[in-house]
């Protein structure tokens, strides 16, 4: 039997809510850590035709891309349609948790489904993340090194990637003299002093350095403990903004546009382009949602094209007057975010057995009822 606490470890493993923007809202918004989980449901919204489907498929979690709320509230009655939301899966035992901006960079994430369905190959991110990291050397006496290292561990230190607990230990002999005035937990004042001590390194976010600092020091018995903390540099990562890859054969612009069009899911929307229509395409560019601060960095990295959502007419239009400009297609953003439904159902999954089953929401939740076209005289 899996728990809720169980399914929200694999999500935040598969998606580390420390990858969210500062500004974004992703986690558990409804549901008890304790409570039974045997079926998964997957949407883009959580809209209330979303919360009806998840409570008359007999599912105990759904898990949404975009959040439920960006600010706070005050009220979540059910007079307001979010808070009908909440009450409609409150009463019904179904727990809500989200995966937004986190879903966004990672592998298995919304920009890499998207390029896995328009069946790009060489997939790598666009714009990639680093990982910075402090890197921690601590000496501390040899029966005092693992409450010390614990003490740390506990702060957030020696986690890195899919890892944590990791550390360094090395043996030595530590040399002081305490002067007046010191009051020192080894030796005496005045006194030349050797211990057995032992060298920790490890590494740590530099957003958990004062967490640290002051498990460190509460745990050491020094009176001024010996440490030295160094900002290193950063290392690229797997995780990165948008994807960028190849078709398997080059195709002109217009046949490509018709290409993303039938590999994304059907809706009312638009899918619109901007470009000379017989521009051959072969390498791509893509950010599933709300890409147009990809646009630059497209055309830099060789693209023949960005594919996005939620485009302007002026950010399209002077991007298409720079040189060398890649062409553009935009289409509707629910249906770029949907591709990552299948792909995070099946990865939830795999990690964790039969015991719970995943299942994806097949409700068109863009806003767009129909799209209209005028042909040019």
């Amino acid at each position: 039997m899996a728990s809720l606490r169980d399914v929200v470890a694999v999500l935040d493993q598969l998606y580390d809510p420390r990858w969210a923007d500062g500004w974004d809202a992703v986690g558990t918004v409804v549901g008890d850590p304790e409570a039974e989980v045997r079926s998964i449901l997957f949407a883009v919204d959580p809209v209330q035709a979303v919360a009806d489907e998840a409570v008359a498929g007999g599912h105990q979690l759904l898990v949404t891309h975009h959040p439920l709320w960006l600010k706070g509230v005050t009220s979540v009655a059910a007079s307001d349609p979010k808070g009908r939301v909440v009450h409609t899966l409150l009463s019904s035992g179904v727990a809500l948790h989200t995966c937004h901006t986190n879903a966004d960079v990672p592998p298995l994430g919304v920009s890499e489904s998207m390029a896995l369905a328009l069946g790009l190959q060489d997939v790598r991110p666009l714009d990639v993340d680093t990982d910075p990291m402090d890197v921690w050397t601590v000496f501390v006496p040899d029966d005092h090194a693992d409450s010390v290292l614990a003490a740390m561990h506990g702060a957030g230190a020696g986690r890195y990637d899919l890892y944590d607990s990791a550390a360094f230990r090395s043996a030595g002999t530590g040399q002081f003299r305490p002067l007046d005035g010191a009051r020192p937990a080894i030796g005496a004042v005045g006194d030349v002093e050797q211990v057995a001590e032992t060298r920790l390194h490890l590494v740590a976010s530099p957003g958990v350095r004062e967490s640290v600092r002051s498990a460190l020091l509460a745990a050491h018995p020094y009176e001024v403990p010996a440490y030295d903390v160094v900002a290193a540099e950063p290392t690229p990562s797997d995780r990165g903004s948008g994807r960028i890859g190849l078709l398997p054969e080059a195709m002109p612009l217009g046949e490509f546009a018709d290409h993303v069009a039938r590999s994304l899911p059907a809706h009312g929307g638009a899918t619109r382009v901007a470009g000379d229509l017989e521009r051959p395409i072969r390498t791509v560019a893509l950010c599933g949602g709300s890409g147009d601060f990809l646009l630059g960095p497209a055309t830099a990295a060789g693209a023949d094209v960005h594919v996005t959502s939620d485009l302007k007419h002026h950010t399209v239009s002077e991007h298409l007057e720079r040189p060398g400009a890649c062409a553009v297609v935009d289409v509707p953003h629910w249906a770029a975010e949907w591709t990552w439904l299948p792909v995070a159902a099946r990865a939830v999954q795999e990690r964790l057995g039969n015991g719970v089953s995943t299942h994806v929401s097949t409700l068109v939740t863009d806003p767009w009822t129909v799209s209209r076209t005028h042909d040019r005289p």
